[in-house]
């Protein structure tokens, strides 16, 4: 299958509360790279590549792991770029 990015956008009381760390540690359990940063709107960024089943896996393994933080979730779907090497924090 082919790899795809997402660019995801969480609002809600997501920056302050380990956000970033926590998109960090559930990545490593998936086959997705890219970044996860706080914007200076409140909301955190994520921007993520992979198999489609994966980022799925992931997004709803940050979702559950963070479900009092977020009150909205926005999405973009695009073709991967291949750019990241691995997952990480953005600043």
């Amino acid at each position: 299958m082919e790899r795809q990015q997402r660019i995801v956008h969480f609002a809600g009381s997501v920056q302050g509360v380990g956000f970033r760390y926590t998109a960090c540690r559930a990545a490593a359990g998936f086959d997705v790279t890219g970044y996860v940063r706080n914007l200076s709107d409140g909301r955190v960024e994520c921007v993520v590549e992979g198999a489609p089943g994966e980022i799925d896996a992931f997004l709803a393994e940050l979702a559950r792991q963070m479900h009092g933080y977020i009150r909205r979730r926005t999405e973009q779907t695009a073709p991967a770029s291949g750019a990241f090497e691995g997952f990480g924090v953005r600043y």
